[in-house]
């Protein structure tokens, strides 16, 4: 039987995956999976498209003409929204750098790739966030009578307090909590950085009765994992989702509005962001706490309320916004460049 070679396409992916990403990148676990199901998804299209399977492809089918087709595809027959369809495509943008590093021989296929632009459109959806009479409702609603349940009411009880990501939460430690004062939490986020976030002393008590509840083990105590399943497991996003909603549904009888609510793990994090926002916390700390790599991030938070805009500048831009004089705001030709360059 004839072995099958590997292409120049194949050996180069693997290499990408196995060592550029997570060595040279430094990428989180969940950013490479994410590349990985826009290069699998794309692979899987390139092979029906060039009517050859996915082994037989080379790097020469990676063609800025393919990719188009490709993103044509996830909006039509996939139904992605813009937001998903350029995340993919930075996936590839990404891909095709490396390859052409690589493989410096394709370089002009490979620069028509690089250059393919985002597609703009309505990226800015509001931002939907239960407030905190939503919260309280939506706490309420879990049975803690359970085991289950505590460890459900301490895991989004942690979420809101912190505004951690779903992932950052599941992946925590007993040894990434400090019980003694001040009580802290210890996150890796984004591009394994490590931020640590204060505790509300109801939220310390909580994480301390869910380890007193947990059964020891031969293994180092101080390793093993906050959230577990009934197996002993590490949840997962999509069960933390199941959960979500299944207490969001059991709350909107006590707190109707939300039913009119699409809310998801993410939400409880915009939840916290717009809460220490509207008690006067600056958007530096706010960026901080949430692990946002820049401030553009916090910034859009002012759009999610209205009353919160002008605030929001006053606290960014102190002096782009001074005080009427007179009820009108004067400028002569002297102060008009000053002025301008405050803005």
């Amino acid at each position: 039987m004839k072995r099958s070679r590997s292409t120049d396409l194949g050996v180069s992916i693997t290499r990408f995956f196995e060592e550029y990403l997570p060595e040279q990148r430094g990428m989180s676990v969940h950013t490479i999976r994410s590349y990985r199901d826009a290069v699998v998804l794309m692979l899987q299209f390139a092979a029906r498209d060039c009517r050859r399977g996915v082994e037989q492809l080379s790097i020469k089918d990676f063609t800025a003409e393919r990719v188009l087709k490709f993103l044509k595809f996830l909006e039509t027959d996939r139904h992605n929204g813009i937001a998903t369809r350029n995340a993919r495509l930075g996936a590839l943008h990404v891909l095709a750098r490396f390859l052409a590093s690589e493989r410096p021989e394709h370089l002009a296929t490979l620069q028509r790739v690089i250059h393919l632009p985002f597609k703009r459109g309505a990226r800015d959806a509001p931002i939907e966030y239960p407030d905190g009479a939503e919260i309280d409702a939506i706490l309420k609603s879990i049975d803690r009578t359970r085991p289950a349940g505590q460890r459900d009411y301490a895991m989004f009880a942690l979420m809101f307090n912190t505004g951690a990501r779903v992932q950052e939460i599941l992946n925590l430690r007993r040894r990434d909590v400090r019980f003694d004062a001040p009580c802290q939490v210890r996150l890796v986020g984004k591009g394994n950085k490590i931020r640590l976030c204060p505790l509300w002393p109801a939220t310390a008590r909580l994480l301390r009765d869910l380890v007193g509840r947990c059964l020891a083990s031969d293994a180092d105590p101080a390793d093993a994992l906050l959230f577990t399943n009934a197996r002993g497991q590490q949840l997962t996003r999509f069960g933390v989702r199941y959960l979500l909603r299944k207490y969001v549904a059991a709350a909107s009888r006590a707190a109707p509005t939300l039913r009119d609510k699409h809310l998801h793990p993410h939400s409880l994090r915009h939840g916290t962001a717009i809460a220490l926002l509207k008690s006067g916390v600056d958007f530096a700390t706010i960026s901080q706490w949430l692990g946002h790599a820049s401030l553009n991030t916090t910034m859009r938070y002012a759009r999610a309320d209205i009353d919160l805009k002008r605030q929001a500048l006053s606290q960014v831009f102190p002096d782009a916004l001074p005080p009427p004089r007179g009820g009108r705001l004067m400028i002569n030709g002297a102060e008009l460049i000053p002025w301008l360059r405050r803005l």
